[in-house]
């Protein structure tokens, strides 16, 4: 039985601190998310990305975690409480399965804070939410994301090919998935 919370919790790492987002975090997004490169490995970030984009996407949220479905958080430095991206878990309750997203604003990257965040989320579905599954998946030429997913010791299990389009271009997708039982081993 999944154990799925109405309220996104804080959640702590050495260096970040993983917190629900808020409608006056809609400025703090824009400035991250309208860079082009930030978006172009992303799903469903546009480009251009405006205000009113990210007030759209943060106001659902409340209500998605309440119903269990998708709890979002504001990749914060604990040092400054800057934000410097987002990750969530979409969760399949009648699968007892999650997919974890992430992004970092393009400043961010390379610091290691997309493993520490993602690693974070794998403990609290598996120790708290009691999933028996995360997945992951990645545009086949974002080869810095697949790293993350290795660095979780999450298996490669094969790539969607043209399974998505960004930009009027299909995309290849490569899929990262880890068990339970192998999770608590490590």
């Amino acid at each position: 039985m999944l154990h799925l919370p109405s309220t996104c919790p804080e959640l702590k790492t050495k260096r970040l601190l993983l917190r629900p987002f808020v409608l006056e975090d809609a400025p703090r997004v824009t400035e991250i998310a309208q860079d082009r490169e930030v978006a172009d490995t992303t799903q469903s970030i546009p480009h251009p990305y405006t205000i009113e984009d990210a007030r759209n996407w943060i106001l659902p949220q409340y209500r998605d975690t309440q119903e269990g479905r998708l709890y979002t958080w504001a990749i914060t430095l604990q040092s400054s409480q800057e934000i410097i991206g987002a990750t969530n878990l979409e969760i399949h309750a009648q699968y007892r399965w999650a997919d974890l997203g992430y992004w970092l604003g393009k400043n961010y990257w390379g610091q290691g804070y997309a493993t520490e965040s993602a690693r974070c989320l794998l403990e609290y579905s598996f120790k708290v939410l009691q999933v028996h599954r995360v997945q992951a998946y990645h545009m086949s030429r974002n080869a810095p994301s697949g790293r993350v997913l290795q660095k979780l010791n999450m298996r490669y299990e094969g790539t969607r090919r043209q399974a998505m389009i960004k930009w009027g271009i299909f995309e290849d997708l490569d899929y990262y998935a880890i068990l339970r039982d192998k999770y608590l081993r490590h």
